[in-house]
């Protein structure tokens, strides 16, 4: 690993991109939908030899991920998805931003079509700090994952990691793997723990097809 690689490693990947990099093979070809900066796609390009894409509605963001030599184009993904061909990346990811699209199950629908496996991760509404919030506070509340104000926040629908298991389940989408975060450690979600893991965990992180 090269000293650039070590620095966005170590300065800049938050454990969620952490996780989502280790279940991304080497030399694969990738779409970051919504990719921000280009954090994770500079990791994966650097360190992985991943053929890597993004799309990102907002402009300066774009510009940021140009100036890192990334293949970045400007776009809203609930309209220019439509025109990925069929299975042309190994790999689509999605963070945090399922629940800010107006129709997050046609967002879905085409990124399973694109891609021959889609990583999905979501902030779980049904974190226990959630929900103390609401039930003491009467508010909506803001943590680190939810951090905007109801008044101007991206997030549409928002799910907790049960709503989407049992999504996925109603819809025939195959969950490959299921991994949630809590305080930055990362743990398997099963049938078993479901209770506890919706309780207790941030984010969940899935591979679905």
């Amino acid at each position: 690993m090269n000293l650039l690689a070590q620095s966005i490693t170590k300065l800049t990947m938050k454990k969620e991109f952490s996780v989502i990099a280790k279940i991304i093979e080497n030399n694969k070809r990738v779409l970051d939908i919504g990719c921000g900066d280009g954090t994770l796609m500079e990791y994966l390009k650097i360190n992985q030899q991943d053929d890597v894409r993004g799309l990102e509605p907002q402009k300066d963001l774009v510009q940021k991920c140009i100036a890192k030599g990334l293949s970045v184009i400007e776009g809203d993904a609930e309209k220019e998805l439509i025109q990925f061909p069929e299975k042309s990346f190994d790999y689509v990811v999605l963070s945090q931003t399922l629940q800010a699209f107006r129709y997050p199950e046609k967002v879905l629908n085409q990124l399973l079509k694109i891609g021959k496996q889609t990583i999905v991760s979501i902030p779980n509404f049904g974190y226990w700090k959630v929900r103390l919030h609401l039930l003491f506070k009467g508010t909506m509340p803001v943590t680190k994952n939810l951090p905007n104000e109801w008044y101007d926040t991206p997030n549409l629908h928002m799910c907790t990691i049960k709503d989407f298991v049992n999504f996925c389940n109603e819809k025939n989408i195959k969950i490959n793997k299921s991994l949630c975060l809590t305080n930055e450690k990362i743990s398997k979600i099963t049938n078993s723990n479901m209770f506890y893991k919706n309780i207790f965990s941030q984010l969940g992180i899935f591979v679905v097809e």
